[in-house]
């Protein structure tokens, strides 16, 4: 497995792309994957599915958000959605002088919403999206952020913890029937909103990257 190589890109408009490339020794395909609010991009989850998808011949690069870029602890700040979108777009560019199949873009809980937004209002920017933890309203409150998913053309697979306090099963399932893109629920046992465990550390990442291989194979 590859332990990914430190990264950064200043060349594209836009901004920064700073991260670890795990570079695979075989296949086009490539990967952008980000963090969550209270993480960066060397996030044992992040990481390990890296490895994983880099073992399975899809490069990958996890990078930090802007609001991490500029602020090395704490959540985003008010404000920060939008610049967190554009540095996605940025990294996907970076990527695609590195690799000239397809570039998929994923996320772990608000990576993944912001990947789900810049989508939603630019289907153009990767070919299919991986969500994992997808925080559909803050635990225990109602307030769903759905608003952008009929918006939401790019197929998704969307990756959730049994026991994960930002949305059930079933509030997940009526959500993506909002989405006009091909969707798909990968429900994780057991877990909570962190997906990975120290009970499915070995199988969690080779099930995630089966997953979406197979999500992907039929796009």
């Amino acid at each position: 497995m590859s332990a990914g190589k430190e990264f950064r890109d200043d060349s594209v408009k836009g901004g920064t792309v700073r991260g670890f490339l795990h570079r695979a020794e075989s296949g086009e395909d490539a990967l952008v994957l980000t963090h969550g609010a209270g993480a960066n991009c060397q996030s044992p989850l992040l990481s390990a599915l890296a490895e994983t998808f880099c073992s399975a011949g899809v490069t990958v690069l996890r990078c930090d958000l802007p609001f991490r870029q500029t602020r090395p602890h704490g959540p985003p700040m008010r404000g920060n959605a939008e610049l967190d979108q554009e540095g996605l777009r940025v990294a996907v560019a970076a990527m695609r002088s590195i690799r000239k199949g397809r570039i998929f873009l994923g996320g772990h809980s608000y990576g993944g919403r912001q990947a789900s937004m810049l989508l939603a209002r630019d289907p153009s920017v990767t070919e299919a999206l991986l969500l994992l933890s997808y925080p559909l309203h803050p635990p225990k409150k109602p307030e769903l952020r759905t608003a952008h998913f009929p918006s939401l053309q790019t197929p998704a697979l969307f990756v959730s913890g049994e026991r994960d306090g930002f949305g059930t099963r079933e509030e997940l399932e009526a959500a993506l029937k909002m989405i006009p893109a091909r969707t798909e629920l990968m429900t994780v046992p057991g877990a909570g909103h962190e997906l990975m465990t120290t009970k499915n550390r070995a199988e969690f990442p080779r099930s995630v990257v089966a997953a979406f291989l197979d999500f992907v194979k039929a796009s």
